[in-house]
């Protein structure tokens, strides 16, 4: 049974969808971003931020942390469309996306190791991209490699911390049906195409939020049937 359950992004997009989902089936939820989250209680924090993770981190100290969700990304400038153009990308566009997609959940985690241990089945779940996945890399330079070094983060702490029991899952999802993508998708920004339902990626969480202690879900590939 999940008591606590900290979710990073919960104010807009997968997260929010998420948080709406949990806040009656969780006793404590933490919704920690930018902009207020309806939802839980929130936390308003920049994750690329140290200060910020510090504040994250003393937020679920000497207590029992059942789940952690780090549901938010960001990306280039006019990513997914004709118009991304990697040349003009800023290096600080650059830093910061890498710096939200991935230094941050490296580091938030390893500010919470002490808070997941307290629970008796600890489940780490990171959203990745299909765009991660070898020889599927889409043109957004940073974006793309900070979804590649996600993977490889939640594989090397699953080894780092196996001692802790500590169940590490990277969901690596097409579309999926947010407000946004299906207004991208309306005003033709993106290609004509069927997201994948927002009750589906929260199918897979729960399924991977559900299991025992005994197991967790390294990695799901959860792919568009219909795709532009």
């Amino acid at each position: 049974m999940i008591e606590q359950m900290l979710l990073v992004g919960g104010s807009r997009g997968i997260g929010l969808a998420v948080a709406e989902h949990y806040h009656t089936k969780v006793k404590n939820l933490i919704c920690v971003s930018r902009t207020r989250s309806p939802f839980g209680h929130w936390i308003e924090a920049d994750v690329a931020v140290n200060a910020d993770l510090d504040r994250i981190g003393a937020a679920s100290e000497n207590q029992s942390l059942d789940a952690l969700l780090y549901l938010g990304g960001i990306w280039e400038k006019n990513a997914f469309t004709a118009d991304y153009d990697f040349a003009n990308s800023s290096d600080e566009e650059i830093d910061r996306v890498i710096a939200v997609n991935l230094t941050a959940p490296i580091r938030l985690v390893k500010r919470l190791i002490a808070s997941l241990q307290r629970s008796p089945n600890p489940k780490v779940i990171f959203i990745g991209s299909l765009s991660g996945l070898d020889h599927q890399a889409s043109r957004e330079v940073a974006n793309s490699a900070s979804k590649f070094g996600l993977r490889g983060a939640a594989q090397a702490l699953a080894i780092e911390l196996k001692r802790t029991a500590i169940g590490f899952t990277v969901i690596n999802p097409g579309n999926i049906a947010t407000p946004e993508v299906l207004n991208d998708i309306a005003s033709d920004t993106f290609s004509p195409q069927v997201p994948i339902p927002l009750s589906d990626l929260i199918a897979v969480i729960d399924c991977s939020l559900s299991l025992s202690p005994d197991s967790y879900l390294p990695e799901v590939n959860l792919a568009q049937t219909k795709a532009g």
